[in-house]
């Protein structure tokens, strides 16, 4: 099946079926609650990376340092993050944020402090690791809550693309914000703000109880056991996002060294903007699509294409035809991200979808700590514009291995994992 939209919805989705939008979709009642903190909670996120690259490399001047120790933070989050989610479906997502947040806060001020004070390399790791480990998982939730609201609506679809525009929105301003900061404000100023906005933004988020996904502990000890891992499609799609992760880590430490090495640093925001709005334009228009094709079949498609436009960034060098390629790559992220996580609505049970959300989003990280640590490397050791290679690499990988398993991103309706982990559910098993 495509999606989770089936010919079986009840009556009153017959409006939203014959015209899923995302005016109606902002229409459903309780969902401002959680959007507006949920989106200034996950600002920070595209922040973080950039804050730390851009910091570490003033106050070391290596850009090999830098990605190394934004590259900590970003593995500790991609392997904390699957057991922040697994909390968030057992205990609830207001007992996981609250704590979490506030860890995030101190570990993200103490990395701040360190790197100030010029701390060797194994100091900025250690600061680095609960940094990472303590990132709100702000983004996989707010789906979450989308799944609680909307049900078994056509709308699903609709608000896995506006999710992801929400994303790409986030990362077109937040390296922004943070490369403005970092660079006319105090190299330290993009980390203070991104600790200020998880910790206000999250407390916020964490206040809205009525939109929250009920805890599913509720005598049903079966589906804490179900993990959203043993689901065979979701391994696939660690691997695709794997790749994703590539190019934005790859993209963040090319740019800001090829920006640097022109003498235009201030470059690097609008360039990396370019990038991440076509990223959120093409999104806004997957979103807008009532697509008949089958959602594996768009991803290979989308896959392919980003894999063709990332393969040619290493050969641009020059500001027009970079931004023109960062363009074009941006639009190839949007439809394999949104198709992605509509699989998930019908590959994962309701009591692991949490779970399943920060499982892809761990990969995204995981894909760009490798990245930003490979492409730093390459730029410290090789000529400029060596670390354009690196998204080149990681689509091209994920690609492959999207290809050889394509056959278990096919959703089946009477699945025995997913009717195990949803058993007191009956009526999930129309996904």
């Amino acid at each position: 099946m495509g999606s989770t939209v089936t010919s079986t919805d009840p009556a009153p989705t017959a409006t939203a079926s014959s015209r899923p939008g995302y005016v109606q979709l902002l229409r459903t009642r309780g969902a401002w609650t959680f959007l507006l903190p949920g989106f200034a909670a996950r600002q920070p996120f595209a922040m973080l990376t950039i804050s730390i690259v851009l910091l570490v490399q003033h106050t070391t001047g290596s850009f090999g340092a830098a990605g190394a120790t934004a590259a900590v933070t970003g593995v500790s989050m991609a392997l904390f993050a699957p057991y922040s989610g697994r909390l968030a479906d057992r205990y609830g997502q207001r007992a996981v944020l609250v704590p979490g947040v506030l860890a995030h806060t101190l570990a993200g001020l103490t990395l701040t402090a360190l790197a100030l004070a010029h701390a060797p390399l194994w100091a900025l790791f250690a600061a680095a690791v609960p940094t990472g480990a303590s990132v709100p998982q702000v983004g996989p939730m707010v789906r979450a809550r989308w799944g609680v609201t909307l049900k078994d609506s056509p709308l699903m679809t609709t608000a896995a693309a506006f999710e992801s525009v929400t994303d790409e929105l986030t990362f077109v301003v937040g390296p922004l914000l943070a490369t403005a900061l970092c660079t006319t404000v105090a190299p330290a100023a993009g980390l203070v703000t991104e600790a200020a906005l998880t910790l206000v933004g999250g407390l916020l988020f964490a206040a809205q109880k009525r939109t929250q996904p009920s805890v599913t502990g509720d005598g049903h000890a079966r589906v804490e056991h179900t993990s959203a891992l043993r689901v065979p499609g979701v391994r696939v799609l660690i691997a695709t996002f794997l790749g994703i992760g590539s190019v934005f880590g790859g993209m963040q430490v090319s740019l800001a060294a090829f920006t640097e090495s022109i003498g235009e640093p201030g470059l690097n925001g609008v360039l990396y903007g370019t990038f991440a709005a076509g990223n959120m334009l093409s999104g806004v228009v997957c979103g807008a699509i009532a697509w008949k094709a089958a959602p594996q079949h768009r991803l290979l498609v989308g896959y392919t294409a980003l894999a063709l436009a990332a393969s040619a960034l290493w050969t641009a060098h020059s500001v027009p035809l970079l931004a023109a390629l960062g363009l074009l790559v941006g639009m190839c992220i949007a439809p394999t991200l949104i198709t992605g996580y509509t699989l998930v609505e019908s590959l994962v049970p309701a009591g692991a979808r949490t779970e399943a959300f920060t499982w892809l989003t761990g990969a995204v990280a995981l894909g760009q700590a490798a990245a930003v640590t490979v492409a730093g490397q390459l730029e410290d050791r090789l000529w400029g514009g060596a670390g354009f290679l690196v998204p080149m690499a990681g689509t091209v990988l994920a690609l492959l291995t999207l290809v050889a398993l394509r056959s278990r991103l096919a959703a089946r309706s009477h699945d025995r994992t997913v009717a195990r982990g949803v058993g007191h559910r009956a009526h999930v098993t129309v996904d």
